[in-house]
């Protein structure tokens, strides 16, 4: 499955490659910095906004707002997330000053966010909306939805049935809504009410002094027997394996997508990003390209196990050193 990629499109149309949101809890300084970066980057859109924890707030709402546009005035095209576990009403009211003020699309990250936003906004269907069959995205396409980021466990077979390019379902304007596949990034699995960090240093979730800052990749847990599991992210709860589908871009063309999301991470991402676009829109090959991502920093190791129908955590990614000779 380590196919070179060979990725002419229909009518020479380029892959489009989505920056997700921070997971992270990165300092303010850390995160404008990131995103003046990706303004000259090979991104076409970025998604902003904190989709972990309502509690991080070196950003506010009016602080995302004026980012995104700056991002648009640099010619990218911006998305307002919303949170993924929606507890308070604050939450709530946050939602809904999105839906009146953003200007922009958004991002559902939960079924709450699509009944406070339906015909207001361009919706975009986050990976944890629970869209796992053709007629429950059909369900969701009068809401106003443009583009759909499938769960993270769905394979590329299952995922091309759900939106099939030659009978698409369509919705804002009547439009086919775009497929965007995760790409690079760690998984997110889960989210809790409860947030491990905090528990991890005994300290209580609503005066925890946010210890998951000290870890701008999450905090590595490790098996029984010593394998790199999971990886702990406040309330989250990611894979701890980096899903990289570089190397598989005959098999995402087969699907009918043709956007990428790429999730950041703390070290290498920016070259991760110029690979993708190498890849994917200039025809350069993907495997030594990734052979310099662990100097770069970049977590290890890559998997794909999910996008074939595996276990998560299976990877049918070769590096130079390890391919045949």
């Amino acid at each position: 499955m380590n196919d070179r990629s060979s990725l002419s499109t229909p009518g020479g149309r380029r892959w489009g490659l989505t920056v997700g949101p921070v997971q992270y809890l990165w300092p303010r300084e850390r995160l404008l910095a990131f995103y003046a970066e990706l303004a000259d980057s090979p991104a076409d859109c970025i998604v902003l906004g904190e989709v972990v924890c309502a509690r991080r707030r070196q950003m506010r709402l009016e602080d995302w707002l004026a980012l995104g546009r700056e991002l648009a005035q640099a010619g990218k095209q911006v998305v307002q997330a919303t949170q993924t576990l929606v507890e308070t009403e604050a939450d709530l009211r946050q939602i809904e000053r999105l839906g009146a003020e953003t200007g922009h699309w958004v991002e559902a990250g939960d079924a709450s966010a699509l009944a406070l936003l339906q015909g207001r906004v361009p919706l975009v269907l986050g990976p944890h909306i629970n869209i796992y069959n053709h007629r429950a995205l059909q369900e969701h396409a009068d809401l106003g939805v443009v583009r759909w980021v499938p769960p993270v466990e769905l394979s590329l077979e299952a995922l091309a049935c759900i939106q099939p390019p030659e009978h698409p379902v369509t919705g804002w304007a009547q439009q086919p809504i775009e497929t965007e596949v995760w790409a690079f990034g760690r998984l997110p699995l889960s989210f809790s009410a409860r947030c491990f960090t905090a528990r991890q240093h005994g300290v209580p979730k609503d005066q925890c002094g946010f210890p998951c800052g000290d870890d701008p990749d999450g905090r590595l847990v490790r098996s029984g027997e010593g394998e790199d599991f999971l990886v702990l992210n406040g309330t989250q709860t990611q894979s701890a394996g980096v899903h990289c589908l570089l190397p598989h871009g005959t098999a995402l063309a087969a699907t009918g997508a043709r956007r990428l999301r790429l999730s950041p991470q703390a070290r290498g991402f920016g070259q991760v990003l110029t690979d993708f676009e190498a890849v994917f829109n200039q025809g350069a090959a993907a495997a030594p390209r990734m052979a310099a991502w662990a100097d770069l920093g970049v977590p290890q190791p890559l998997v794909s196990g999910y996008a074939f129908g595996q276990a998560g955590m299976v990877s049918h990614v070769s590096l130079p050193s390890e391919m045949p000779a």
